[in-house]
């Protein structure tokens, strides 16, 4: 069987993404990793089918590098937006059904065209930020652990990040691990995901539990956010105990296409 695919990534954050129109491609767990390994098939962080939806543009379908379902991808969001309007799919104003929900997103600029966009969606509102172990747990469509450090640049992310997501405190989902470190004009921070099994470029589920976090503990809100891939802006209102309106904005790029047996 061949496959057509197109390749995008979110500040570092890459996919392969399939236009799925006819809602006829099935794959399989052991298919989508060696699509997504980077040796032996196109090289990514997750895989994404596009489907026809009657209620809204079109539905994404997530998988992880391991070729397992993940229930939301922020970064995987911005860029399945961004193919949508650049295959004359949905206009710059849209939504989507994701496994998490029903999500919106705008198309805020395309910086070159057919190929370069800033695009910003909009999550799931945040229930309720938990202290767990030695920092924060909370569910921004997938489930985040985050925690402050002082020197991120030498930190050993991926064994750091490792026995966290692997913790019993979070069995027996596992979690996302980021760890992050605040300055007085910007929030760094750095990813371990799980599925993926290592540290990301960037994640936009995590930096935006990221930025819900540093504002718990500084009350500043707004701060910019930097990532290994790029930079980041999350905005959101607090109701109470939850967070809502919450929308994140960053860089979606289209870096090639083509066609694979498998």
């Amino acid at each position: 069987m061949n496959i057509t695919f197109q390749k995008y990534h979110g500040n570092g954050n890459d996919f392969v993404m399939i236009l799925d129109l006819q809602n006829t491609i099935g794959l399989s767990a052991e298919q989508i990793s060696l699509l997504c390994n980077r040796h032996f098939g196109i090289g990514a962080d997750g895989l994404m089918l596009l489907r026809p939806s009657n209620d809204y543009d079109f539905e994404m379908l997530y998988y992880n590098s391991d070729g397992i379902p993940a229930s939301m991808c922020g970064n995987g969001g911005r860029c399945i937006a961004a193919l949508a309007y650049d295959n004359g799919l949905a206009d710059k104003k849209l939504t989507f059904l994701a496994s998490d929900g029903v999500h919106e997103a705008l198309i805020n600029k395309e910086i070159v065209k057919g190929k370069h966009f800033d695009v910003s969606l909009k999550m799931i509102d945040v229930e309720g930020v938990d202290r767990r172990l030695d920092g924060y747990f909370l569910n921004t469509g997938v489930p985040h652990f985050v925690k402050f450090v002082e020197r991120l640049e030498s930190l050993d992310v991926f064994n750091e990040g490792r026995k966290i997501r692997n913790d019993p405190a979070f069995f027996p989902e596992g979690a996302n691990v980021n760890f992050v470190q605040l300055k007085p004009d910007q929030l760094h921070v750095r990813t371990y995901e799980r599925g993926v099994e290592d540290e990301t470029l960037s994640c936009g589920t995590g930096v935006t539990a990221a930025a819900i976090v540093a504002f718990l503990a500084s009350g500043v809100q707004e701060l910019p956010i930097h990532t290994k891939g790029g930079n980041f802006a999350v905005k959101f209102e607090k109701k109470g105990k939850q967070f809502v309106n919450i929308w994140l904005s960053g860089s979606a790029e289209k870096v090639f296409e083509g066609e694979i047996a498998i």
